[in-house]
């Protein structure tokens, strides 16, 4: 039987990074699935997914353990069987984009509206710019969402231009 092993790495950036992860999850014949990698204020930083035998999982596990004395900090969960509960979430995926003054707790805001209309966060990237203007503070926002079949795009767009009159909003259809 196979494992579904969802891992997460952080470390100091520098290279050889994935390079050390990729070693260690083939030699432990693991099928690299899916991965999201960043560098992020000087640390290197990320999810993966994958496909690992049972046999293999411990030891594994062990030499994920190994990796720290080379300061990459690595941890595991074991993903769940697909059954209906982990299926992906149906509705009408859209494309976000949205933009306006940097403030503390901005991303608090837009996900605590995006909750409330029930809207799943596939994915989510953010980073702030200077404006080009005033030098000031830009926030950024890109996020892959599912809408519930019951909500109209506009509604989620009119929901996050009431939280402040600087906010510049864009939702499109996104195809997965």
């Amino acid at each position: 039987m196979k494992n579904h092993l969802v891992i997460t790495v952080i470390a100091d950036d520098r290279p050889g990074i994935v390079e050390r992860l990729a070693e260690i999850i083939t030699s432990h014949q693991g099928n690299w699935l899916e991965s999201s990698l960043s560098r992020l204020a000087g640390k290197f930083a990320g999810i993966v997914s994958i496909t690992l035998a049972d046999d293999q999982l411990a030891v594994l596990q062990a030499a994920f353990k190994q990796l720290a004395k080379e300061g990459i900090r690595i941890t595991t969960e074991v993903a769940a069987e697909t059954t209906s509960d982990t299926l992906p979430i149906t509705g009408t995926p859209l494309l976000l984009t949205l933009t306006g003054n940097d403030r503390p707790g901005i991303v608090q805001e837009i996900s605590a509206r995006l909750a409330r209309l029930k809207v799943n966060v596939e994915e989510l990237q953010t980073y702030c710019e200077s404006a080009p203007m005033t030098g000031e503070l830009l926030f950024n926002l890109r996020a892959s969402l599912t809408l519930p079949a019951t909500l109209a795009r506009n509604q989620v767009q009119d929901s996050l231009e009431d939280l402040s009159n600087d906010l510049v909003v864009e939702i499109e259809d996104q195809e997965y």
